[in-house]
């Protein structure tokens, strides 16, 4: 069964850096940011 997790604020700081951790571990993931560029 695949883990599936929302982060949002994931281009930077804290965010960025749960995503990683999320992805690492094999969710899958979306994230949100304020910028859409990034």
């Amino acid at each position: 069964m695949t883990r599936t997790a929302l982060v949002t604020g994931a281009s930077s700081g804290i965010g960025a850096a749960i995503a990683k951790l999320f992805a690492q571990r094999g969710y899958r993931m979306y994230g949100t940011s304020r910028n859409p560029e990034t």
